[in-house]
């Protein structure tokens, strides 16, 4: 009767805990998912940052547009959205767009400005270096082009 008590208690301490290799199992597995799920998560970021990029420069445009209107050309800067230039006859308190983080793209680099503009010659070119920061490649984003690369 003693020896089959024992017995019983013996296999529960056998049965209670997990061996390595199941631990490692399921940390691998854990893992593999962690990094598909990372992969995903990364690009739906970049994504909308390129998103984030575009509405910055659609708010910049209208922005020029409003100060076009008021002082009959637009700003010599960007900075002239925020703070008065000299030359500025009509400038609202507060300016025209309220922070100068406004003029900064996803990628905390100062939008690009060209006045008049290359690509637009009747308006303004604005636009992003984009994620790799260099200017003139595939993955700028700008007011010019409709098909500027956003998704990735």
């Amino acid at each position: 009767m003693v020896d089959e008590k024992q017995e019983r208690v013996g296999t529960r301490r056998k049965r209670r805990g997990f061996t390595l290799i199941e631990i490692m199992a399921v940390v691998l597995i854990m893992g593999l998912l962690m990094g598909l799920v990372g992969v995903s998560v990364f690009s739906q970021v970049d994504k909308a940052r390129a998103t984030t990029a575009k509405a910055k420069i659609s708010q910049i445009e209208s922005a020029l547009e409003f100060y076009r209107m008021d002082n009959y050309k637009y700003p010599p800067t960007l900075d002239g959205l925020v703070s008065k230039p000299a030359d500025a006859k009509n400038f609202p308190k507060g300016g025209y767009l309220q922070k100068s983080d406004a003029l900064m793209d996803p990628w905390e680099q100062k939008f690009i400005y060209v006045n008049p503009g290359a690509k637009n010659p009747h308006s303004v070119d604005i636009s992003s270096a984009g994620p790799d920061g260099v200017a003139g490649n595939e993955d700028d984003i700008n007011n010019w082009d409709a098909n500027t690369p956003s998704e990735g």
